[in-house]
């Protein structure tokens, strides 16, 4: 989530907002798809081609950007490359991806678990979940981008993870994948109606594992369409 963000076009028109819609609506039966493909054993590059080649066959002219699928302690990397680690049972595995669909891009992050989870891994999860939630009520026109930012990072903050959220609430999203404005402490934007953006906290314990689960937004007056419509409860394959 760069400093140096696209600042046109913040505003979608309503025909830009339809093709976000359209660019997350790939998404969402993406991931549908892929959770009956998953499999203990499979490596994280075998998923994230599996999610590629899902994209193009739903319909995406491209890719908003490189596809993120990492598990086990590779999730403590927000930007991880998948790699030929293998899958395993315990693992939490985190797909980040998103469809380019008439010149307009999605973005989701889904976190999912593998055959069992710890009690920790689960609480965690159950915290960002918490704090995404608190993010996305905190949006609407006239909010300050600092204080939907601080509706996410308090909850994670308040449960002790707070030095773990190691990157910015969310971005805008349009014919670039991160463009302004950014959620974010020392940001000095305000959310405005049509704005399309991110909601995303994640807690990224080193050498352990992480979670993050992301959402696309469109800003109206009274709180947000969202464009994401997976289900976010935890889910175990």
């Amino acid at each position: 989530m760069g400093e140096n963000l696209n600042r046109n076009n913040m505003i979608k028109k309503p025909e830009e907002i339809l093709s976000i819609l359209k660019a997350e609506a790939l998404g969402d039966k993406c991931f549908e798809h892929i959770l009956g493909y998953i499999r203990a054993g499979m490596t994280e590059k075998q998923v994230a081609e599996e999610i590629e080649r899902t994209l193009y066959s739903l319909g995406a002219e491209g890719l908003a950007f490189e596809t993120i699928c990492v598990s086990g302690v590779n999730t403590n990397q927000p930007h991880g490359v998948p790699s030929d680690k293998i899958i395993e049972e315990g693992d939490l595995l985190t797909m980040d991806f998103g469809a380019v669909y008439e010149g307009f891009c999605g973005d989701m992050t889904r976190t999912v678990g593998i055959g069992r989870l710890s009690e920790e891994q689960k609480q965690v999860y159950d915290i960002v979940l918490k704090a995404q939630l608190a993010g996305l009520e905190a949006c609407r026109a006239g909010v300050s981008c600092a204080d939907a930012d601080s509706a996410a990072r308090d909850i994670i903050d308040a449960a002790g993870y707070g030095e773990y959220f190691i990157h910015t609430t969310g971005h805008g999203v349009g014919r670039e994948v991160h463009e302004a404005p950014r959620l974010a402490k020392n940001s000095d934007d305000v959310l405005q109606t049509n704005m399309a953006v991110t909601v995303e906290p994640g807690i990224y314990i080193p050498e352990r594992f992480g979670v993050r689960i992301e959402d696309l937004a469109i800003i109206t007056d009274f709180g947000i369409i969202n464009a994401t419509k997976s289900v976010k409860e935890l889910i175990i394959i």
